[in-house]
């Protein structure tokens, strides 16, 4: 019963909340790696395109709550988030119109492009915060638990109770959905499979005939549909502050550096091992080894080897191995 009662408690403080968050940074990590594979820069905005992206969904939910419009069960934020995904959309491409084309043209560095897009991005930030505010905002509505610790407990006669949030569940599905429709974009129709040749070999798909700005403008397209859905569900999962989505920059790429950066696979794998790297190491360990270890053997303190205040310290320090010993990737993306 113990060892079922470690289980569960592993379960509801590391394990969901790992996989929800790596959900979120795997979608976030995806737009950095289409970025870099693509158009050939490392995009520094991205983390405040999901915060724009977002905090559209969020003055849309309103909008709609104050009109009665709900989602029944499920967040009305659901609804909100074409008119989300349709405002980042704007505002990269206006974006890419007024900054990246003239640099595109020239020719520039990518180191130049990355310098651009750290304009941008304090740019995206204030414009962010002057429309919406710093502080934490909560939009979430609907069912908040798909089960509640108290009813597990019932369920089970465990001494550990199980809280599933509706948000986790709803992160896991949308996540698996949309990384299933963007592989088969990718690998199925006409333009995802031009844009993965231009990606291969710039000039061999402009004498092929691949017409480079439909290339860029899906990409946009993409990258502030994914922008906004990680940042939705981040938002829905946690709460939406315009700070918050600066910090997780480097969560994001970290996550596409680890899994390969220009990989979209290794998006997918780094945002869960950074994840799971971040939760775990910053979790007390002490309640699930008091379950599994005879009472002589209990831990005194928490058995928690960084706060959680240093959990972006972890994306940190993972980042700089993987930069030292395999700069690649797991998936041996492009080098870094």
């Amino acid at each position: 019963m113990d060892f079922l009662n470690a289980i569960v408690a592993l379960s509801n403080f590391v394990l969901i909340p790992a996989l929800a968050y790596g959900s979120q940074l795997a979608l976030g990590a995806l737009g950095v790696t289409l970025i870099y594979g693509i158009l050939r820069f490392s995009n520094f905005a991205h983390g405040d395109t999901m915060a724009f992206g977002t905090m559209v969904v969020v003055l849309v939910t309103w909008a709609m709550q104050a009109a009665g419009i709900s989602f029944g069960p499920l967040p009305t934020a659901l609804l909100a988030l074409p008119f989300g995904i349709a405002g980042a959309a704007a505002m990269v491409l206006l974006t890419d119109r007024a900054v990246y084309r003239f640099y595109r043209a020239q020719k520039a560095k990518p180191v130049i492009l990355v310098i651009v897009s750290m304009g941008v991005m304090f740019i995206y930030n204030g414009v962010t915060r002057f429309i919406i505010g710093p502080e934490d905002q909560r939009f979430a509505d609907g069912e908040r638990f798909i089960i509640g610790a108290r009813e597990f407990k019932e369920m089970t006669g465990l001494d550990e109770g199980l809280a599933i949030k509706s948000t986790q569940a709803i992160t896991l599905v949308t996540a698996v959905v949309v990384v299933a429709l963007l592989f088969w974009f990718l690998n199925r129709t006409r333009t995802g499979k031009s844009m993965r040749a231009y990606s291969d070999n710039e000039d061999l798909a402009l004498l092929s005939g691949i017409n480079p700005e439909r290339v860029v403008l899906v990409t946009w397209l993409l990258v502030a549909a994914l922008a906004t859905v990680a940042g939705t569900l981040y938002g829905l999962d946690k709460s939406f502050k315009p700070f918050t989505y600066f910090q997780l920059l480097l969560p994001i790429f970290a996550s596409a550096i680890v899994g390969g950066l220009g990989s979209p696979v290794g998006a997918i794998a780094g945002g869960f091992v950074i994840a799971f790297s971040e939760v775990g190491i910053t979790y007390a360990w002490k309640k699930v080894l008091v379950y599994m270890m005879p009472g002589a053997l209990e831990p005194d303190g928490l058995v928690q080897l960084l706060s959680t205040e240093y959990k972006f310290a972890v994306s940190f320090m993972i980042l700089l191995i993987v930069l030292l010993f395999r700069p690649t990737g797991l998936f041996r993306g492009k080098s870094v």
